[in-house]
């Protein structure tokens, strides 16, 4: 079971089409699974089990020629983000606020989830409104990293991330307005990509905002390009999306050759040692793949960014929040407060036009080294883990043996939510000595998605991951560490 729960989304389609593996299979394998590890990971807010395996039956009678054919992930079980709306189902947002609303309307990604024929057997956690780097709410507790029960699987799309490490979904939706595909994606040891701005398209309104992304999230590279695919193209709905659609290719071409920069510590940001070491170690598998690999320099201070970021959140996610905390405040958590709070604070101080001035201060140093290179190589998170539980409200984090007065420092991914036409693809860089994985940002010039999904797969023909039972978490379960949430 565990080595089926395991299966890739590639392999299983090729199994299920040769007729060697039923997606009934498949769905009863990721079930148990779930069944097993659930009750410590808590990674599902909600589940549809009995009505995913009706759905997986009549998957293998598309596969038996009975019926439509099938579509490009049909069978496969999906996760899906608990902020993504679907008609007539619960719409909760982490929030006690909205603990009893229901969807209206499907969201354009969802629906096309439906479309190609993939199986939705739960949705995953996410932190209240989604505004955090962790998982945790009052109304779903906390979702706890599947390597190490004592530490956070980061956020937003943290239950995603956990789901995907633990062997409970084959592939799953994230979302990232600052980072949260790739935070969980790093923290859980999995593969996340960051469309560029357009790419993927968004429900109103925050289809305007160029933060924010909806992407893909799964164990392998393949995958991850495979549910790229499924989510990608225009939609009528979403005026900015990129036309034509782009579709990245099944075989990859190999990256000798190619020119990349690594900025292994950006500006004055802290880095844990672990996290450096991995990343040093990961720039060397793309030197061995036969990349040109030259270190960078990123001359962008902490304060630069995170004022920068908080000046645009303090436009429309902050104020949104913000709105919630005047209308509920006694319901909401402290981070979520906290947020709205600080975020419409920057914008007392300067004006949104000040901040797009910051804001291509930042691209253009990005763009100054992505015009010599043709890859940027950067950690996904300067800190080797976050403590399960902990909102950081009132107190700070260490990184790299320095006392940081809020969480910000740990992130490294609101860079290329500045930059937001370039793509980013996290891949798994190594564990630090507590467990927890780190993850390194493979990041493209504007459009050039295919770049880093032919990286990402040369990276990781060399250094593959979650591949056999000795590379994926709780294998032991009476064992565990941590306490259940």
């Amino acid at each position: 079971m565990d080595d089926l729960c395991y299966l890739t989304a590639t392999e299983a389609l090729r199994l299920f089409r040769s007729r060697s593996l039923s997606p009934v299979e498949l769905m009863e394998a990721v079930l148990a699974r779930a069944e097993a590890v659930e009750p410590r990971v808590n990674a599902f807010c909600v589940t549809y089990y009995d009505r995913a395996l009706a759905e997986a039956k009549k998957a293998e009678q598309a596969y038996m020629g009975r019926g439509a054919a099938p579509g490009p992930l049909t069978g496969i079980p999906v996760a899906i983000k608990e902020e993504m709306p679907i008609a007539g189902e619960s719409w909760q947002l982490g929030s006690l606020a909205h603990k009893d609303d229901i969807a209206d309307e499907t969201a354009i990604v969802a629906g096309r989830i439906f479309a190609a024929g993939g199986i939705v057997h739960a949705r995953t956690t996410t932190p209240e409104f989604s505004c955090a780097g962790f998982t945790h709410s009052r109304l779903w507790g906390v979702t706890r990293n599947p390597w190490n029960l004592e530490f956070a699987v980061g956020g937003s799309s943290g239950g995603s991330g956990a789901a995907l490490a633990s062997g409970t979904a084959t592939l799953a939706t994230g979302s990232d307005i600052g980072g949260s595909i790739r935070i969980p994606a790093a923290f859980n040891g999995v593969v996340g990509f960051k469309p560029p701005y357009g790419r993927v398209p968004e429900d109103p309104p925050f289809n305007l905002d160029d933060y924010c992304h909806e992407g893909p999230m799964a164990r392998t590279v393949a995958d991850c390009a495979l549910f790229e695919n499924v989510m990608a193209g225009p939609d009528p709905r979403d005026l900015v999306c990129v036309a034509p659609k782009l579709e990245i290719p099944e075989e990859l071409e190999g990256i000798a050759g190619m020119r990349v920069a690594l900025v292994a510590q950006p500006g004055d940001w802290p880095i844990d040692e672990d996290v450096l070491g991995n990343t040093l170690a990961a720039a060397e598998v793309f030197r061995e793949a036969g990349a040109l690999v030259e270190e960078a320099e990123l001359a962008v201070t902490m304060d630069e960014l995170e004022r920068t970021a908080s000046i645009h959140y303090g436009v429309l996610f902050g104020a949104e929040i913000l709105a919630e905390a005047e209308a509920h405040g006694e319901l909401l958590t402290p981070y979520a407060i906290r947020f709205a709070e600080e975020a419409q604070a920057a914008l007392r101080d300067t004006s949104f036009a000040e901040g797009l001035v910051m804001e291509s201060r930042i691209a253009g140093k990005i763009g100054a080294i992505l015009a010599d290179h043709e890859l940027l190589l950067m950690p996904t998170m300067a800190a080797r883990g976050l403590v399960a539980g902990d909102d950081y409200v009132g107190h700070g984090i260490t990184v790299g043996g320095r006392e940081l007065a809020r969480d910000f420092g740990a992130f490294l991914t609101p860079f290329f939510n500045v930059a937001s036409r370039c793509p980013v693809l996290n891949v798994p860089s190594g564990f630090a000595d507590n467990g927890v994985p780190s993850g390194v940002q493979i990041v493209g010039r504007p459009y050039e998605d295919v770049s880093v999904f032919r990286a990402g797969a040369a990276y990781e023909r060399l250094r593959p991951w979650l591949d056999v039972p000795e590379r994926r978490p709780l294998q032991d379960m009476a064992t565990l560490n941590g306490t259940p949430a």
